[in-house]
């Protein structure tokens, strides 16, 4: 195999929550079909694989040219593992807020794909809940301003802020909250707020509304703007007892396996494990299997200042280390001065900025703002050179 760096073209999702035209702001990128562009997904993701351009302009599948020269690509380490390209690599931007949701832990999504298709209930049923029998842990950077829910707040801080509103629907569930602060008790505080009637949820969302209508500070603000969102959704409850924080561009959050989060607002760049399982708990109009979301929730409290990831600097360079073996992700500021980077495994750049020339030891790519590139393991380095900002994904 002698090529070893492809430019890459890749596949565009219109979701309804996306922006028309925030990602072809930041980044240049057009939007001929003037739809919501919600994500563009960067990797060999089934229902949304990218396409590599080879020298003579030939076009083939990421997921083709992977599993034609799996070891020379993958390297030997990840393929014995993976078996596969073990991340996806998107670009998100959200007009409008995504589901509350959890993802599983590895052990939870196999025995949950596996006793689903004991069932016999298709892939594509909507009531569906595992996809694949992998975890997804995400990496979220933001580009904008980028704001979002994730991890149940203190208790203290939940109780303060529900003694805020009037909601006597949920006062004896409160009370116990109050008099047994603890992660089960909030466990039972949450199943019992998702598990009222459609009549309780409406006119519990009607006393939440009526209580802070006055109100324009966090969280209430944020409720306000999903009440409009999602009407009568039990979900425009979730910035009482998830945290709300907003990340400044060049920030990032890791989200593990069982973390209740959503994002509401912003464009950022999103990495993930390669998998599609998804619990929801709100501001949705898919499926919610309440049972298995609890079950795969994790009702520890973390306060605001411990969400964000600690960066890594170094000269050029800044990493997010994250505690999964799926994914790495860095930013690399490049100048005019050739640098070189190894390369471990199989690699995703996406150029942020300027124009950047990637240099193997056979052939080189020009990276526009916007554009970007896969390499192979088989590479093992490549020189970079330009004014310019890349995002590097591995494993």
């Amino acid at each position: 195999m002698k090529q070893t760096i492809w430019k890459l073209e890749n596949p565009i999702k219109h979701f309804d929550w996306g922006s028309m035209d925030q990602i072809t702001k930041i980044l240049g990128i057009s939007n001929p079909s003037q739809k919501p562009m919600a994500e563009i997904w960067m990797g060999a993701h089934p229902i949304g694989c990218s396409t590599a351009i080879e020298i003579d302009n030939h076009k083939v599948k990421l997921d083709k040219l992977i599993n034609d020269n799996p070891q020379a690509i993958l390297g030997e380490d990840t393929y014995k593992k993976f078996a596969g390209l073990p991340y996806l690599f998107k670009i998100l931007s959200a007009n409008k807020a995504l589901s509350i949701q959890v993802h599983p832990t590895k052990t939870a999504a196999k025995c949950g794909f596996e006793k689903e298709n004991q069932l016999g209930i298709a892939l594509n049923d909507p009531k569906r809940n595992y996809k694949d029998p992998n975890h997804k842990p995400e990496l979220i950077y933001a580009l904008t301003p980028f704001k979002a829910m994730r991890s149940f707040r203190p208790i203290d801080e939940i109780l303060m802020l529900f003694a805020k509103v009037n909601v006597s629907i949920l006062e004896n569930e409160i009370l116990k909250l109050k008099n047994n602060c603890t992660p089960q008790q909030l466990k039972l505080f949450f199943t019992a707020l998702l598990n009222l009637s459609e009549k309780e949820k409406l006119q519990l969302i009607n006393q939440l509304l009526n209580s802070i209508n006055d109100i324009e500070i966090e969280p209430f603000s944020t409720i306000k703007m999903l009440a409009q969102e999602y009407p009568n959704d039990i979900g425009i409850f979730m910035p009482l007892i998830l945290n709300v924080i907003e990340l400044q561009p060049g920030q990032a959050m890791f989200l593990d396996a069982q973390t209740p989060h959503a994002y509401i607002k912003g464009t950022g760049l999103e990495v993930m494990a390669n998998s599609d399982n998804v619990l929801r708990a709100g501001l949705t109009h898919k499926h919610i299997d309440i049972q298995q979301l609890v079950n795969n929730t994790s009702f520890d409290s973390l306060s605001l200042n411990n969400l964000l990831i600690k960066p890594i600097i170094k000269a050029n360079k800044t990493s997010f280390p994250v505690p999964v073996d799926d994914f790495n992700f860095e930013i690399i500021y490049s100048n005019d001065q050739q640098q070189e980077q190894k390369v471990t495994s199989a690699q995703i750049v996406l150029c942020l900025e300027g124009k950047i020339c990637l240099t193997t030891e056979f052939e080189s790519v020009v990276l526009s703002k916007g554009e970007s590139a896969f390499i192979a393991y088989q590479a093992k380095a490549y020189c970079y050179t330009g004014k310019g900002i890349l995002a590097t994904v591995s494993n």
